[in-house]
């Protein structure tokens, strides 16, 4: 007996315009009207209020309507958030991790992935190619965009050029939820590649405090001591934690 697949494939036209005698359609499933109502709602609110006329749960629905389109959402957009805490560290959260969560598929996951990207990409554009020094809070906006909530440590370096202006911004390692693996040797060979005159280092603490452990403190008086030898400024390490960040230089731990 042929499955159903089969059955689909014999009911197609074989030409572009064709039809069979045989075929039939398969019924579609319509949205219900209370869905459709209460998503126009979401969205007009949305619209006229923005953002901060709707709780994290209701923002979550908005982005979950293009991953699951007839389909009441709002359980779902529940789940996430005591699951993760909150609309930023839903979209932060890993695809393992989301994959967890009952009724996420790969269509949502894509979604909440596409609204990362985009945040991202937009916090960046607000600070390459311009001078950092003089955009402080713009700088710290961007990172804590992008490793606020992040799940694992990640090294990144930003860098400037003689006027501060952002020439680069890298990842230059990954790690664990308590350490990162950093290679003085290779920070400062890439400073040189780039031509760059100056260093801002960024790492990020997935337990939320950003005061620094011993390892980072050792860690970025040797890079400081790389780039002191070659004339490079190291202008401050940042430690990024949930809801703040620590500047070393602030806090009078660079040399």
């Amino acid at each position: 007996m042929a499955d159903e697949n089969t059955f689909s494939e014999l009911a197609l036209p074989l030409f572009e315009g064709e039809t069979t005698g045989h075929s039939c359609p398969r019924p579609q499933t319509k949205t219900p009207s209370y869905l459709k109502d209460h998503r126009k709602r979401l969205r007009e609110r949305f619209v006229q209020g923005g953002a901060n006329a709707m709780p994290d749960y209701e923002l979550l629905e908005l982005v979950l309507f293009r991953a699951i389109p007839r389909q009441d959402v709002k359980p779902l957009a529940h789940r996430l958030m005591k699951t993760f805490g909150s609309f930023n560290a839903t979209l932060s959260a890993s695809t393992t991790r989301l994959s967890q969560v009952a009724g996420v598929g790969d269509a949502v996951i894509c979604e909440l992935k596409i609204v990362e990207a985009a945040a991202h990409r937009l916090a960046r554009s607000r600070i390459m190619q311009r001078p950092v020094l003089s955009s402080w809070e713009t700088l710290l906006d961007y990172c804590q965009t992008a490793m606020a909530h992040r799940e694992t440590e990640q090294f990144r370096v930003l860098f400037l050029d003689t006027k501060n202006t952002l020439i680069a911004d890298e990842e230059q390692a990954q790690g664990t939820v308590n350490h990162v693996p950093v290679y003085p040797r290779e920070v400062v060979k890439r400073a040189l590649e780039l031509n760059a005159s100056a260093l801002i280092l960024v790492h990020n603490h997935p337990s939320g405090d950003p005061t620094p452990s011993q390892a980072d403190l050792d860690m970025t008086a040797q890079i400081q001591r790389a780039c002191g030898v070659l004339s490079i400024t190291l202008h401050d390490h940042l430690v990024i934690g949930k809801s703040q960040a620590l500047s070393f230089r602030s806090k009078g731990l660079l040399a």
